[in-house]
């Protein structure tokens, strides 16, 4: 028997269509997009082009550096030619670049690289430089542009989304050739400086040879004529406070030595405006002028002499105003001899009897031969000054009255406050 109700079948919702999601288009070479793959069959029919018109290729660019960039405009003949070939060579590298990315890379980088090395050395402004790098990555461009505009307009489109590639490669040259010509200029500096201090320092010693002076003129920047004035500056912070003892405008080449900072000071007249009263602590010498470069080693010994003269807390001691003190420093030995003929014979006094009669010797000169203001400085009678030295003479068989007996004394006198323990200080 048939049941009387039918059994209800199970509805099924039909099942509703799912999108269908669009089918990923295939990357292009190297990971490209599809655009960028179909650019660069037309980015490198160009770029066969323009390597087969570069000699073209490298006089327009040529002809642009003139006109549009001062300094490759004022270069010389010969340096024309140099250009010509940097460019071409430059050109080929960039070029080949588009067509072989990683092939060409490391050879391009090579001949940017040494284009900043010889440009810095040439001393062509880097702001030339780079100008003259973006205008041949914009001639390329352009070029490129052209050349597939000639052959295929349609395909002009696509080369935008390449471009990228292009002014890639150009700013990243443009880093290099600024990282070598950076480089090499602080290795000139480096080599100018440290030639600057050889030159000057065989100057100052006096050990330069007279064919190397027109090469030092020129380094130092002074003329080889000319009065020339050492100042001599140590203690206190005198690689700084040195260069502040003369105006700006002073024609100078400072040098620091092992004991002492040097100025080669150019003069008209011998005069060096020095002030008196330097930085505190700092001891400045000043040697007397000598004629030309040649001498310069002389005039810094004048000025090591005038610097020994200065007192410890510092100051400043011009040599032509200490000159009986200089001779007695330049000749040590001579300076003891006198003290011992001038001194000697007080030798068999009580050391206090025999430092009174010293002391009132060195006064009597000090106050240019009077007794009256010697006895002042000394707290005593004009006669007790007189008597001192009247004793002195009956001692030592000189007379202070004879002048060859007065200077010698007056010399013994420095050479005994300089040399105290009988050496040079």
């Amino acid at each position: 028997m048939h049941p009387v109700v039918r059994p209800r079948t199970l509805l099924r919702p039909e099942p509703r269509p799912v999108p269908r999601s669009p089918v990923p288009r295939p990357p292009g070479p190297r990971g490209r997009s599809l655009t960028e793959a179909e650019a660069l069959p037309v980015l490198h029919r160009a770029a066969r082009v323009l390597l087969d018109d570069l000699p073209g290729l490298t006089d327009r660019l040529v002809a642009a550096l003139h006109e549009r960039e001062p300094a490759y405009r004022a270069v010389r003949d010969d340096a024309d030619a140099t250009t010509r070939k940097e460019v071409h060579r430059s050109l080929r590298h960039s070029v080949s670049s588009l067509l072989d990315p990683h092939g060409s890379r490391d050879a391009a980088r090579r001949c940017s690289w040494h284009i900043g090395v010889t440009r810095a050395e040439q001393g062509l402004p880097l702001d030339a430089l780079l100008h003259a790098f973006r205008l041949g990555g914009s001639l390329v461009w352009q070029e490129l542009l052209d050349v597939t505009s000639r052959a295929a307009p349609e395909d002009v489109r696509l080369l935008v989304h390449v471009a990228s590639d292009v002014w890639n490669f150009v700013d990243e040259h443009c880093t290099i050739v600024a990282d070598a010509y950076r480089q090499t200029e602080r290795e000139l500096a480096w080599r100018r400086e440290n030639r600057a201090r050889l030159l000057a320092g065989a100057l100052l010693d006096g050990t330069g040879r007279i064919a190397d002076l027109p090469e030092t003129a020129q380094v130092l920047g002074l003329p080889e004529q000319g009065r020339y004035v050492v100042i001599a500056a140590a203690g206190g912070r005198p690689a700084d406070a040195a260069r502040a003892l003369l105006p700006p405008a002073a024609r100078v080449y400072w040098h620091t030595g092992t004991k002492a900072h040097y100025g080669i000071l150019l003069t008209e007249d011998g005069h060096t405006p020095v002030p008196d009263e330097p930085a505190p602590g700092m001891r400045v010498g000043i040697g007397s002028a000598v004629d030309g470069l040649a001498a310069v080693g002389e005039a810094r010994r004048l000025a090591d002499t005038a610097l020994r003269l200065c007192p410890e807390p510092g100051g400043t001691v011009r040599l032509t105003d200490h000159l009986p003190e200089a001779l007695v420093l330049s000749c040590p030995e001579l300076g003891v001899l006198l003290v011992e003929r001038a001194f000697g014979p007080l030798a068999h006094l009580e050391p206090a009897d025999a430092e009174v009669l010293v002391d009132t010797l060195a006064a009597w000169i000090a106050c240019d031969g009077s007794a009256q203001r010697a006895g002042k400085r000394l707290f005593c009678h004009r006669n007790t000054v007189l008597n001192r030295l009247r004793r002195y003479e009956q001692l030592t068989g000189r007379f202070l009255s004879r002048p060859a007996d007065l200077i010698e004394t007056a010399l013994a006198l420095t050479a005994r406050r300089l040399l105290p323990d009988g050496t040079a200080p």
